[in-house]
């Protein structure tokens, strides 16, 4: 197997901010978010600290799942600009310095791509396998996989990725039956056209100025894969044709099990709500760590996180998120900004890739019970308007409240920039203050050293050590309501100075520090 060598050093220092396109800013007026809107808000995204974007799909679309259903993969959908615009974007953002990542959807296209349509011509032409079709004469029953019927004349059923109208491309089985002659071997001549074009769609882009891909359901090409391993082939073959080129590019990785795609050749991967458990026992579940009442230590996540990192170690980096566009923002349920600056001290100061998804920094709320758009579903809650100002529309949009492309935060209390950056206080600066230290402390960056110090089982707080050869830090978490006292055997403290502090005293006596921190407190100290 071949395993890669390491990750671009820019990564050290990076914190990705994630833009739902559609839900940022408008600057058309039509009610819908584009790329010059992003474009206008870099100076935001810089002061803020943030050096790296990932936008969600901005490729021509029926938008029957906002973008995931890709109808050309060469082209900018009309409704976020051009890709004259895009090119703009890349400029400008490398002009203060911030990479710029787009979602590639490798995995399947809408059924309104032009590739697919020619696939389903029962006469053979050069798409008739970029595509995975049965025979028509031999049904299939008891399939694995999702197949959709009767959809072309003279043609049998196609497999989908996700929904029924993603065919899935074809990049082969890892194992084909011989008596279903319609599944073809990874280096049959269709999936390597598969392979050779998703490589020419990258390097397109790279060249046109891009700084890499969010790779969405990286682990879904190769098909009937148990334990990815042809996959994880297959991404390795492309990322080494790709950096060949473009040696700096940036690879993520919809994966959830960073033991795979790091092998796979991905510099990042997330803990999230698919794949490798942790992320759940840590921020979603009712009795998760970060609940204020949940009653949650962090054993449980600790424990997949370790096991993760002992694989990937100096190839790839974990990421944390705080929330992206398919669950739910943390600020939901019972929580509050203090509550999510506990949560941001967190993600800031761990050595995994800090990604924030958009708004979270102002404490953006996930909106229950909406009515679902462009198959979000109960994910629709969590990609509301960015809330900049607080005039019409929330600063978003000037179109009619009726043209948004989903309704704003209904609430008059809704948070937003504006307010923020005016309140030293605020969560927003507190993020803020967060990413300026992690940037300019070796120690808190990426591949810095961390020492978690014990927890027991009934522990509540959590605390650590992050190190290199300058400096040393000590991070102290309460998220609980609940006060605590805990003791911390730490070799040499020193004197504690406060950096980022909230509700925390400490002693130092010896190599014993004595904590007393009040509910929902933190603590950032230099050592």
């Amino acid at each position: 197997m071949n395993i890669k060598a390491g990750y671009p050093k820019w990564l050290d220092r990076a914190v990705f901010y994630q833009i739902y396109p559609q839900s940022f800013y408008d600057t058309n007026n039509d009610g819908i978010g584009d790329i010059p809107g992003i474009n206008e808000k870099l100076d935001y995204l810089q002061w803020l600290g943030i050096n790296a974007i990932w936008i969600n799909p901005c490729f021509v679309s029926p938008f029957q799942d906002a973008g995931y259903d890709v109808a050309d993969y060469y082209k900018v959908a009309p409704r976020y600009g051009t890709n004259q615009d895009l090119y703009k974007l890349c400029r400008a953002a490398h002009r203060r310095d911030i990479k710029i990542c787009l979602d590639l959807v490798a995995g399947h296209t809408s059924i309104e791509h032009p590739w697919f349509k020619a696939s389903c011509n029962p006469k053979q032409n050069k798409y008739s396998d970029r595509y995975i079709w049965t025979i028509p004469s031999k049904p299939i029953t008891d399939f694995p996989l999702t197949l959709v019927k009767e959809h072309a004349p003279g043609k049998g059923d196609y497999i989908a990725n996700f929904f029924n109208f993603q065919p899935a491309l074809n990049y082969g089985f890892a194992k084909p039956d011989k008596d279903q002659p319609w599944q073809q071997p990874v280096n049959a001549p269709g999936p390597l056209e598969a392979r050779k074009e998703l490589i020419k769609i990258m390097k397109y882009w790279l060249s046109h100025g891009v700084d890499g891909f969010r790779v969405d359901m990286a682990f879904s090409l190769v098909k009937l894969d148990p334990g990815h391993k042809e996959t994880i082939k297959l991404w390795q073959d492309i990322a080494q044709k790709v950096r060949a080129e473009y040696p700096e590019v940036v690879l993520i990785a919809e994966w959830g099990n960073p033991e795979e795609s790091i092998a796979a050749g991905f510099d990042i991967d997330f803990m999230m709500h698919i794949g490798v458990e942790g992320y759940g026992a840590l921020m979603l579940n009712e009795n998760c760590f970060f609940r204020r009442n949940g009653g949650g230590n962090i054993e449980e996540f600790l424990k997949v996180y370790f096991t993760q990192t002992k694989k990937t170690k100096g190839r790839g980096l974990i990421s944390i998120p705080s929330a992206n566009h398919d669950f739910k923002r943390p600020y939901a349920d019972d929580r509050t900004a203090n509550d999510l600056k506990v949560i941001f001290t967190f993600l800031l100061t761990w050595p995994s890739m800090p990604f924030i998804y958009y708004g979270d920094e102002i404490g953006m709320r996930y909106i229950p019970k909406m009515e679902s758009k462009e198959g979000g579903f109960g994910r629709t809650g969590t990609r509301t308007p960015m809330q900049w100002d607080n005039t019409r529309n929330a600063g978003f949009s000037k179109a009619e409240k009726t043209q948004l492309y989903l309704p704003l935060d209904p609430r008059k209390n809704r948070p937003t920039v504006e307010k923020q950056e005016n309140e030293s206080g605020s969560l927003l600066n507190h993020v803020r203050k967060l990413i300026v230290l992690r940037k300019n402390s070796p120690a808190l960056q990426a591949s810095a050293k961390l020492t978690p110090l014990p927890v027991k089982a009934s522990d509540r707080h959590f605390a650590y050590l992050r190190e290199s050869d300058s400096e040393r830090y000590l991070i102290v978490l309460n998220p609980s309501a609940q006060p605590v006292e805990a003791r911390l055997n730490v070799t040499k403290p020193g004197n504690l100075t406060p950096q980022i502090c909230r509700g925390v005293k400490a002693n130092v006596a010896g190599d014993v520090i004595q904590l007393n921190m009040g509910g929902i407190s933190y603590g950032v100290f230099k050592l």
